[in-house]
């Protein structure tokens, strides 16, 4: 059973799509050093090395979203207390899904993909992701984007040089599936799917962190995602970058959006078995 009542001592980072563990090096370092127990699980499957998803991305194109959440709620409702979830890009929006099941102290989401029922596509974001979605075949196998196509969806503040040695380190294929069904089309789709959280449920506390030149996950998308928690009488708070790109958990200046993230985390932490008061709040930071 899980002590809701002890300080938070545990940070939970969710990777995204086309990345793996290894993109939150840095960020486990950084908050390892404030004497935190700091877990960067990955997606089932995902445990082996970037290197090794490249070789055999199989198990990349078989997995799906409910396995996923169920699967990082394990890891997280086995803690002796509740931790902060941070999650990047889709990884954002399993922190959403997870806090919407009562899981976590606090939650901070970093250039988040939408959860179901955000109609807001920006132009960037369409270009973005035309690649995986110009081909229905790509919904049954593992998508991986060009070394040109990351450049403008992750990396875009980078030269295209320092975004190749991202690429070579870092990425790996998608699911397909969750691009089709989760991505763009997802508002398309008539119901409520595998990511739609509960938008009124009294969860833990929630901030966005957006960056305003990012291209797949533009800040926009962020704001309106933000917004849909109107109803919660939960704390859900929005911050934007201007100047930072989807890349923002490594590229340049990665630290001060960690140490916000952290801290936000912290003084808000409010386990959601203790009422919140009413406060919701889509503007502050």
């Amino acid at each position: 059973m899980t002590d809701q009542a002890a300080p938070v001592d545990t940070v939970v980072l969710v990777h995204g799509l086309w990345m793996t563990p290894r993109s939150w090096a840095p960020w486990v370092d950084r908050f390892s050093g404030r004497g935190l127990r700091v877990i960067a699980p990955a997606y089932p499957g995902f445990e082996v090395e970037v290197e090794a998803l490249r070789a055999d991305p199989s198990v990349i194109a078989r997995l799906t979203v409910p396995q996923t959440v169920d699967h990082l709620a394990g890891i997280i409702g086995a803690l002796d207390r509740p931790p902060v979830i941070v999650g990047h890009s889709f990884g954002g929006t399993l922190t959403q899904l997870l806090l919407s099941r009562g899981l976590g102290a606090a939650g901070v989401v970093v250039d988040s993909a939408p959860t179901e029922g955000v109609r807001v596509t920006p132009v960037s974001q369409a270009r973005s992701l035309f690649p995986a979605l110009r081909n229905p075949a790509n919904r049954r196998r593992a998508f991986g984007f060009t070394p040109a196509q990351f450049h403008y969806a992750f990396t875009n503040t980078l030269s295209r040089s320092e975004s190749d040695e991202v690429w070579r380190e870092f990425h790996v294929p998608a699911p397909g599936s969750w691009i089709w069904e989760y991505g763009l089309l997802a508002n398309f789709t008539p119901g409520h799917g595998a990511t739609w959280p509960d938008y009124t449920a009294n969860r833990a506390p929630l901030l966005f962190l957006a960056g305003g030149r990012d291209h797949i996950m533009p800040a926009s998308v962020n704001r309106a995602n933000a917004a849909k928690y109107r109803g919660s009488p939960a704390l859900t708070a929005f911050h934007e970058y201007p100047e930072r790109d989807h890349w923002t958990c490594a590229a340049p200046g990665w630290e001060q959006v960690a140490d916000h993230a952290l801290e936000w985390a912290l003084r808000n932490a409010h386990p959601v078995s203790t009422p919140t008061p009413a406060r919701p709040d889509v503007s502050g930071s």
